[in-house]
C-alpha cells in the first residue's frame, strides 16, 4: 500500500512577476510528497530551487496551479495550522540571543502553546522525543553560539521536529559543513523518515550524496522537472541534463559525477 500523499501539486507553475513581465521558472508541475519518505530537490544554480521551496512552503503565491497540503489549498491555510502541518528550516543565521540548545528547540512548540508561551507536559515530552531523536542531549545547556555548525544544524532539524508537523522542509541543509558533518546531517535525516513517518524534502548541491541516500529525488533541468528513485532517473539519464557543461559527466555505473 502506497503511503499517504502529505503535499501535492497539481499543474503548478513557478516564477516570479515583475510590472511589466512574468518569467516562468517551471510548469506543469504534478508532485507528490508522502509520508515516509526522504525527498532531495536539485538543480544547477539559478533554475529555480528556491522558488519552488517557497512556493511548497506558502511564501510566495505560484502563477498558476496549486499547493496541496492534506488535501487543503496551502495558501488559504490559517498560519497557526500551517504551522501545525508544516516546518520549515531554513540556512540564515540565527539572529543574536543567549538561547540556549533546549530553548531553540522549544521554540518549535510555539503552535501549540497558549498566549503566554507556557510549555505543558506534552510540550517538553515532543522537545526531549526531538531531542533523543537528533542525539543532541550533550548540548541541551550550551548557548547556540557555543556549538559548530554541524551541530546547529541537528539542534534547528530537531527544533523542526518538535513542531511535530507532517511534513519538513529544509533549504540547503548542508551548507557550510565539512564531508563529516554533511554525511552525518543526510543520515540523520534518512533516520527520521524512517522512525517518525514524517516527509522531509530538502534542497542541495551535493546532488552525489543525495543520490545514495534519498528514496526519491525532485529535478530541475533547462527542459523539465522529474520526480523518482534515484535508480530510475540513473536508467533515464537524467542527471545528464542538470548541467549546461560538456566537461561535467555523470557516470550512471558508479551512480555520481566526473570533470573532464
Amino acid at each position: 500500500m502506497e503511503n499517504k500523499i502529505i503535499l501535492q501539486t497539481t499543474n503548478l507553475s513557478i516564477g516570479y512577476k515583475t510590472k511589466s513581465a512574468t518569467t516562468i521558472l517551471a510548469e506543469k508541475l504534478n508532485l507528490n510528497l508522502h509520508e515516509g519518505k526522504l525527498i532531495a530537490l536539485i538543480g544547477a544554480n539559478g533554475i529555480g530551487k528556491s522558488t519552488l521551496l517557497r512556493t511548497l512552503t506558502g511564501i510566495q503565491k505560484p502563477l498558476s496551479g496549486k499547493v496541496q497540503l492534506n488535501n487543503k489549498d496551502i495558501h488559504q491555510l490559517e498560519p497557526l495550522i500551517l504551522a501545525q502541518n508544516l516546518s520549515v528550516v531554513l540556512t540564515e543565521k540565527l539572529p543574536p540571543s543567549n538561547l540556549t540548545v533546549f530553548e531553540l528547540v522549544a521554540l518549535g512548540r510555539q503552535p501549540y502553546t497558549n498566549w503566554i508561551g507556557k510549555l505543558t507536559a506534552k510540550d517538553v515530552a515532543k522537545i526531549n522525543e526531538a531531542i533523543e531523536l537528533t542525539h543532541i542531549s550533550h548540548l541541551v545547556e550550551k548557548k547556540h553560539y557555543e556549538i559548530s555548525d554541524g551541530q546547529l544544524q541537528k539542534v534547528l532539524i530537531a527544533r523542526a521536529l518538535a513542531q511535530d508537523t507532517p511534513l519538513i522542509i529544509l533549504d540547503e541543509p548542508t551548507t557550510h559543513l565539512d564531508l563529516l558533518h554533511k554525511v552525518s546531517v543526510f543520515k540523520l535525516l534518512k533516520k527520521l523518515t524512517k522512525e517518525t513517518q514524517k516527509c522531509i524534502l530538502f534542497s542541495t548541491h551535493d546532488i552525489d550524496l543525495a543520490i545514495q541516500l534519498s528514496d526519491e529525488m525532485i529535478v530541475i533541468t533547462p527542459k523539465n522537472v522529474v520526480q523518482d528513485e534515484p535508480c530510475n532517473l540513473i536508467k533515464k539519464g537524467t542527471f545528464n541534463t542538470i548541467f549546461k557543461d560538456e566537461n561535467i559527466i555523470f557516470d550512471g555505473e558508479k551512480g555520481r559525477f566526473f570533470f573532464t
